[in-house]
């Protein structure tokens, strides 16, 4: 197995655990918390060491190509069957999923939002997740929607995964413990996590409270992005991934389990932890990473690149090159470029894009998009600098420049998202967020080679 780096933390009742990654993204991974605890040579044996069973969890049908077939063996002390029992359905009434649109809620315009303060209630990954936008149809696999995540207490001897979608985790304060099947994930602000489909996880809270953001992914996985002529190198890199060694707990207590499935959440009463793999191998797992490992390019010369050369991740949609969702990273970088307006230009997109401000400035809105805060354009809405952004860039003396503290993200998808209610009656939003165009002047003179 693999040599990993190990981060020794405390849990809240005091025992000692060890969290260690493996690199690579889409690896063949295997790991086992006990010698001999992993078959070699088969998957199957017809007796486990250890007691174990065998059981395959599938992320891709069975039948899926093969460089696109996504599997993971587990060896556990229980197969899954018996972390599963009659449910009942329960409301998580701020967590919705789409197709979701409200009467007298109007999704088309220009949206920013203040951070989504902290209150005083006791809030864990499930009742602290409120849903922002959502965007296609959780039924038929397709779209997204995106969360704002506000956690103050761990999940006690109660655990979760989604039958709907993947998650992809962005903190920006505080910092979480997943606590999956396959392994231990601490995750803390510029870092982010994947948690796949029909993973079973526990999410403890190692210093809160916590916000951050999370994209729910109803389509294909993400994946890395095409380099294209970029080559095999930069952006974001495979070795800098990390997936979480094997780690099991062994305790009779009794817990509950909750599906989020087609949109709605059920629970079920076990009798012990499911979080019991003692040994795994696949290519379906539970996966972070740094964020500050990606490496943007750019142009060199002039113009601006369009934003999609800072993908991080992209879930593909079933048209070529367009995505169900693109996971887009603006960090500190340099600015080159002469004789060119350096900000992201004024444009109109067939695709709908949700920003989020990890932390710093972000180049093209100087004056309240701030750490924490959300914007969103929704598809085919002009959007673009404010005045004082386009004035500055417009006069700026262009040496080479160093952008700097600063860490913004984009997830944009080819759907149109839709505010939820929550989003559009509770979440602090700024209603003069459109006017941060108004003073943008008539600067036309028709005089032959005027600029």
């Amino acid at each position: 197995m693999n040599d990993v780096s190990n981060i020794k933390l405390v849990q809240a009742d005091g025992s000692a655990v060890t969290a260690g990654y493996m690199p690579g993204f889409g690896n063949d991974f295997e790991t086992e918390a006990l010698p001999g605890a992993l078959p070699q040579g088969m998957n199957s044996p017809q007796k486990v060491n250890y007691g174990l069973y065998g059981e395959q969890l599938s992320g891709t049908a069975f039948t899926a190509p093969s460089h696109q077939n996504e599997r993971t063996w587990c060896y556990r002390i229980r197969p899954s069957v018996k972390h599963s029992g009659r449910y009942e359905r329960i409301d998580l009434p701020y967590w919705k999923s789409a197709p979701h649109v409200i009467e007298n809620v109007t999704s088309l315009g220009q949206y920013r939002w203040d951070p989504v303060p902290h209150s005083e209630r006791e809030l864990t990954w499930l009742t602290g997740m409120y849903t922002m936008t959502t965007a296609g149809d959780v039924n038929t696999q397709v779209g997204m929607a995106s969360h704002i995540y506000l956690v103050t207490e761990s999940m006690k001897d109660a655990y979760f995964y989604s039958a709907d979608s993947e998650l992809l985790i962005v903190p920006q304060e505080g910092r979480l413990r997943f606590c999956t099947e396959l392994g231990i994930i601490d995750l803390e602000p510029k870092e982010i996590a994947i948690i796949p489909r029909g993973l079973v996880y526990r999410v403890e809270v190692i210093e809160g409270p916590a916000r951050g953001f999370v994209c729910e992914n109803y389509g294909q996985k993400f994946e890395l992005p095409g380099r294209g002529p970029i080559g095999a190198n930069c952006m974001a890199n495979r070795r800098d991934f990390k997936t979480p060694v094997a780690a099991f707990e062994d305790r009779e207590v009794p817990s509950t389990l909750t599906i989020k499935w087609c949109g709605q959440f059920h629970e079920t009463k076990i009798d012990q932890s499911p979080l019991d793999v003692v040994a795994w191998h696949g290519n379906y797992a539970p996966v972070k990473y740094d964020l500050r490992t990606y490496c943007p390019v750019g142009a060199i010369l002039f113009d601006h690149p369009d934003p999609s050369i800072f993908t991080v991740l992209t879930a593909p949609s079933s048209s070529p090159g367009t995505a169900n969702i693109d996971f887009v990273l603006f960090r500190e970088r340099w600015m080159t470029m002469e004789d060119t307006f350096r900000p992201p230009w004024y444009h109109k997109n067939v695709m709908s894009e949700m920003m989020g401000n990890i932390y710093g400035q972000y180049d093209a809105k100087p004056q309240g998009f701030v750490p924490g805060g959300l914007s969103l354009h929704n598809m085919m809405l002009p959007h673009g600098p404010d005045r004082d952004a386009f004035e500055n860039a417009s006069n700026a003396d262009l040496q080479p420049e160093k952008l700097d503290n600063t860490m913004s993200f984009m997830f944009e998808t080819r759907f149109p998202q839709h505010l939820t209610e929550f989003a559009a009656r509770e979440a602090p939003l700024q209603d003069d967020y459109i006017d941060c165009w108004k003073s943008l002047e008539k600067k036309f003179d028709g005089t032959p080679g005027k600029k």
